[in-house]
């Protein structure tokens, strides 16, 4: 039963990299911790449901779907690094001015 879900094992483990990432940004912004979780569960059962209904028909699309999700952790990854050192930056130049 397990055999048919070995090709997304990589989009698995990008979906769990993506997740944090996301967390990472929704820290960095200032978004409520209880919130953030509650919305990171439902996307997690989302893509859970998505992908257990969905694995016969995407089976034969399995590296393409691998790609793009990696695609996509990367772009984010950018995303978020780029946030938090503008977010750094932000706060050293506030620190700056009142010291």
């Amino acid at each position: 039963m397990l055999e048919q879900y070995v090709p997304f094992i990589g989009l698995i483990i990008f979906g769990n990299i993506e997740n944090l990432i996301l967390a990472s940004q929704g820290v960095v912004q200032g978004v409520n911790p209880k919130i953030l979780g509650g919305l990171s569960i439902i996307a997690v059962i989302i893509w859970l449901v998505i992908g257990t209904v969905a694995t016969g028909v995407a089976i034969q699309y399995a590296s393409y779907i691998t790609f793009i999700g990696g695609l996509a952790i990367v772009i984010l990854g950018i995303q978020s690094v780029h946030g938090a050192v503008r977010n750094l930056r932000a706060q050293r130049g506030e620190n700056n001015g009142k010291s």
